[in-house]
């Protein structure tokens, strides 16, 4: 089972092992969501168990679709680490962070893809923790720098790496081990598209060769075949538009973050304020990052539902971008026995977030938390579910093209996550906006 050149081995201790170690491990994650609810502000008087914020928090994170056919129908282990990522937060939001700087120096050596949420855990750390007073205006104060909490956080840092780097480095090995946490060589896109704005770069690039193509503009022998969608992890050019490199992504990815990091500096808010820059800073990186994997989304889904119990317009967001990132994770179980089962999934979890949430802000006074057109747009997956998931696999197209239902799903998703995206900021630049004028 651990020889790496035994090429697809199975065995049924060895799938028996696989799916006791992510339930076991799961426990990690099941605490964190213990710890998150305690954060959470309780209705008082109420008996009816969806008017308490903290059970709807429970069942949206511990009943997460995605995170559910992820770990444990396509098989992946992102349920603890999940979960040392809601702990850390759980502790930042009870003021414990040196403990939240630990679990999440940890969680960045076991899985580099936290690297999106690190510049939040830096600046809200250096703004709220290292200066530890405001002057009366919410400006910070020079004068309460306090270079023993910035030791303290540095040499958590910097243990937690020398343990994790250490042997590494010693045996001479770090060079091939970076080569393998930042492998540019694979292209922009992974096989299947997640759903940000490179999807929509690429289609707006295939729609632009194929007028080209009819106007006589470009000719098609000189473009290249199927190049994004052939299934391949690899690097591409693009037909028209210009090819994206990584340092491109970089600069877009870090221009994505900056105002949210530079929002929690200037007015940290505390740690909603962190929570909302981590998400959009999750959100950034997964919308412009190189070669972004789908299941990226849920590191801003999973935080997203502490803020949704909390916010009536953030229940709003969560709904549009669980909905649509959750349905985008449709491809990655993609057996005809399975279509029950996620279809299934994912009602159930969608129909409780509408109800739960509704219920639960139903005292704002309006009967709905999304806008028409935003509900309009949600239910326009119904049809794009049908047609690839039915209707495709028994049309002609399937072998024609047989990554069409990828592009539709991913393209169609990707207008939800932009949008979700955008309203997360229009929702901070207010929240900036109501200290000065009050």
């Amino acid at each position: 089972m651990l020889q790496v050149e035994n090429l697809n081995y199975a065995s049924p201790p060895t799938v028996l092992f696989q799916r006791l170690s992510v339930i076991f491990t799961d426990l990690v994650f099941i605490y964190a969501a213990k710890e998150c609810c305690r954060c959470v502000q309780e209705q008082k008087g109420s008996r009816d168990v969806l008017n308490r914020p903290s059970f709807v928090l429970a069942v949206l994170l511990l009943w997460n679709f995605g995170l559910l056919i992820v770990d444990h129908l396509h098989f992946q282990y992102n349920g603890f680490l999940f979960g040392i990522l809601l702990l850390s937060v759980s502790k930042h939001l009870q003021s414990q962070h040196l403990q939240g700087a630990l679990l999440f120096s940890i969680l960045l050596n076991l899985k580099h893809i936290y690297l999106y949420v690190a510049p939040a855990y830096g600046v809200y750390l250096l703004r709220s923790f290292c200066f530890s007073q405001d002057n009366k205006d919410g400006s910070i104060r020079w004068m309460s720098f306090s270079p023993l909490r910035l030791l303290a956080l540095g040499a958590i840092v910097v243990s937690v790496c020398a343990l994790s780097f250490g042997p590494f480095i010693a045996m001479g090995q770090l060079p091939q081990v970076l080569s393998r946490l930042f492998p540019f060589k694979r292209g922009l896109c992974h096989a299947y598209w997640a759903p940000n704005i490179w999807a929509l770069y690429n289609i707006l690039d295939k729609i632009l060769a194929m007028l080209g193509v009819r106007l006589k503009l470009l000719q098609e022998a000189e473009l290249p075949r199927a190049s994004m969608t052939g299934g391949l992890v690899q690097e591409f050019q693009h037909s028209v538009l210009p090819s994206i490199s990584p340092s491109i992504t970089l600069v877009c990815t870090l221009l994505s973050v900056l105002p949210a990091a530079a929002s929690i500096w200037r007015r940290p808010r505390g740690a909603r304020g962190f929570l909302r820059c981590l998400l959009l800073c999750a959100l950034g990186s997964f919308m412009f990052g190189w070669h972004v994997h789908e299941k990226a989304i849920l590191l801003a889904i999973l935080p997203l539902s502490i803020l949704a119990v909390e916010s009536r317009e953030d229940a709003g967001i969560f709904l549009i971008l669980s909905t649509t990132g959750h349905y985008s994770l449709f491809p990655l179980i993609f057996t005809p026995a399975e279509l029950p089962i996620k279809v299934a999934l994912m009602l159930m979890f969608v129909i409780f977030s509408f109800i739960a949430l509704t219920k639960l802000h139903s005292n704002s006074g309006v009967a709905s938390l999304l806008h028409p057109l935003e509900s309009v747009y949600l239910l326009g997956l119904i049809p794009v579910a049908i047609a690839c998931e039915v209707i495709f696999p028994l049309s002609s197209w399937q072998q024609k093209l047989p990554f069409l239902p990828l592009l539709v799903t991913s393209v169609y998703c990707s207008m939800g996550v932009c949008y979700s995206f955008l309203r997360l900021y229009i929702s901070m630049l207010r929240d900036e906006e109501r200290p000065k004028q009050a």
